[in-house]
């Protein structure tokens, strides 16, 4: 018989009243493979009294922002205090019940069975009514790029539900306060953890996103996270593109000059390409160095993440000796427990 695994399902809110009654109505009381099952609200600075219905429903935890931090940090601070709360399996979902609660069970199913670290639910956003040809096509556009750049398989990079083991969730950390679902899957792919992908149906849209106003600033906002993403963990490869490509121009300027001057080494007309060949190569060498100094300072990186992976896992053990959760408002309501956890 396997040991008891503890279910953590955290939902980030700015402003969910009136949505939340369904959210949490429309979550699982029990799973196969789950012996209890807990939900976390993280409160980003709501003003509509979003924490107060929370508590009013019954969740089992509430972490409240004063102000409003970004999906990121929300999504952040519920992995570390679901971490610190002793989770076993943590599931992420939406607030505006975007997201069908009786898929849960199928997203954690791997994790349950051991066969991944990160599970994501594939939309299959091509056959979602309510997306554009163009929102479809970035989708799809997107999701590639994001595989490339993981060297994983995610069928679906922008969806936020998905589930972490333990284990995964000691490594994921998030650097931008735009959105956590590219990077995660990115530095999940560079970790070396192992990423499922579950197909999940979608409810109906029940309000706009508040992540993007529009295509273009989706466009621009998430092309910076994937773009940061790649010099952060590709240093080399990104600057070295650009050094080697300052480099050939410079060559070829440089050539240039040289075969008109031994043409004729009395005519001076082509001077300019002379200058602006120099002015290439010394670029050349400033972008080159650049490349190192990122690849250094990404050796420093993953050092950081380790000792971040490390001071995780002590202050999990910590909290799970001590009396609560610092941060964390822990209620009265029970956990769900399953009758038959195996």
């Amino acid at each position: 018989m396997s040991r008891p695994l503890k279910l953590l399902i955290q939902i980030p809110c700015l402003n969910e009243r009136e949505h939340l009654g369904g959210t949490f109505a429309d979550l699982p009381r029990s799973i196969p493979g789950i012996s209890s099952i807990e939900v976390l609200i993280i409160d980003d600075g709501s003003t509509d009294g979003t924490a107060e219905v929370a508590r009013e429903l019954g969740v089992h935890h509430v972490i409240s922002f004063p102000r409003n931090q970004g999906l990121a940090a929300a999504h952040m601070a519920g992995i570390d205090a679901c971490i610190r709360l002793g989770a076993d399996v943590i599931v992420n979902t939406d607030a505006d019940n975007q997201y069908k609660g009786s898929d849960i069970a199928r997203l954690v199913a791997p994790l349950v069975e051991g066969t991944a670290d990160v599970v994501i639910g594939d939309r299959q956003t091509d056959t979602i009514e309510h997306f554009s040809f163009l929102k479809k096509l970035l989708q799809r556009w997107g999701s590639q790029v994001v595989r490339r750049a993981s060297g994983t398989e995610v069928a679906d990079s922008t969806s936020g539900f998905r589930a972490f083991n333990r284990h995964a969730a000691y490594h994921i950390f998030v650097h931008n306060r735009f959105t956590y679902t590219l990077e995660t899957i990115i530095q999940a792919g560079q970790a070396g953890l192992v990423i499922g992908n579950v197909p999940i149906k979608t409810n109906p849209k029940t309000r706009e996103s508040r992540l993007f106003g529009s295509i273009p600033e989706y466009l621009r906002r998430n092309g910076a996270v994937i773009l940061r993403a790649y010099n952060m963990y590709w240093p080399v490869q990104t600057f070295g593109f650009v050094a080697l490509a300052l480099l050939l121009v410079g060559l070829s300027l440089g050539g240039r000059f040289t075969y008109f001057y031994l043409q004729d080494p009395d005519y001076s007309g082509h001077i300019q390409s002379l200058l602006v060949g120099v002015g290439a190569f010394i670029l050349a060498f400033l972008v080159g160095l650049m490349a190192l100094l990122g690849d250094l300072l990404a050796s420093n990186r993953r050092l950081t993440e380790e000792l971040l992976h490390r001071v995780r896992r002590l202050d999990a053990r910590v909290a799970r000796d001590g009396d609560g959760v610092e941060g964390v408002e822990s209620t009265d309501a029970q956990p769900w427990q399953a009758e038959d956890p195996t």
